[in-house]
């Protein structure tokens, strides 16, 4: 599992990609990637939970981030090893 952390370089840009880059959220969702969006507080920038996925695969998707792309976002990609968790979440464990 993943927790991907989009943090703002440029946000003046951020209008200019904004569409490209809920159509790159959408892909992911649509592909069984991404858990959850959303934003990180006060107007940071965005975070995301990845799962199934390998690390080398995941860096390339989220390289394909028009955000990461045109250096609106600077990504920092955190991977966690789930030792327990409770039940809701036990899904997680069989990736």
């Amino acid at each position: 599992m993943f927790v991907v952390l989009l943090k703002f370089a440029n946000k003046a840009r951020a209008a200019d990609y904004m569409e490209a880059h809920k159509d790159w959220i959408k892909r992911g969702f649509d592909e069984g990637v991404f858990l959850m969006v959303g934003s990180l507080k006060p107007d940071l920038g965005g975070a995301l939970l990845a799962h199934g996925t390998a690390r080398t695969e995941l860096e390339a998707r989220v390289n394909e981030d028009p955000f990461v792309a045109e250096g609106i976002v600077d990504a920092e990609i955190l991977e966690i090893g789930p030792a327990r968790m409770d039940q809701r979440l036990e899904f997680l464990l069989d990736q």
